[in-house]
């Protein structure tokens, strides 16, 4: 089982993270990072900026941008690591997880 605190950003997603809450008119609001029920694969990641943080809430920091995972997320992210990626197919964040079983094609949606 992974470690029950890990949650990793890599630079790439920092930055991004950075970019969108500039364009967005919020400089310094956190990314939070969110596991639902749905998609096609049983559980979904949502993403959404955050400009107040719970108390209970992980606070990972990677190169001054802060991110946002909740108690319950976290079971099903812990040991995971967030990413950007930018291709010709389109840009989006991709979140790689141990403990995801398996997942749809677009990369939102898993099953633990």
């Amino acid at each position: 089982m992974p470690d029950g605190t890990t949650f990793l950003v890599t630079p790439r997603a920092a930055a991004e993270i950075s970019a969108i809450a500039s364009r967005q008119g919020t400089p310094g609001a956190a990314l939070r990072v969110a596991v639902e029920a749905g998609g096609c694969s049983g559980m979904r990641y949502d993403f959404n900026l955050a400009e107040s943080i719970d108390p209970d809430d992980l606070v990972v920091e990677q190169d001054g941008v802060r991110v946002l995972v909740d108690p319950t997320s976290l079971e099903f992210l812990a040991g995971a690591t967030l990413d950007w990626h930018d291709s010709l197919m389109g840009s989006h964040f991709k979140v790689t997880n141990p403990q995801a079983t398996s997942g749809c094609g677009c990369g939102v949606s898993f099953a633990v």
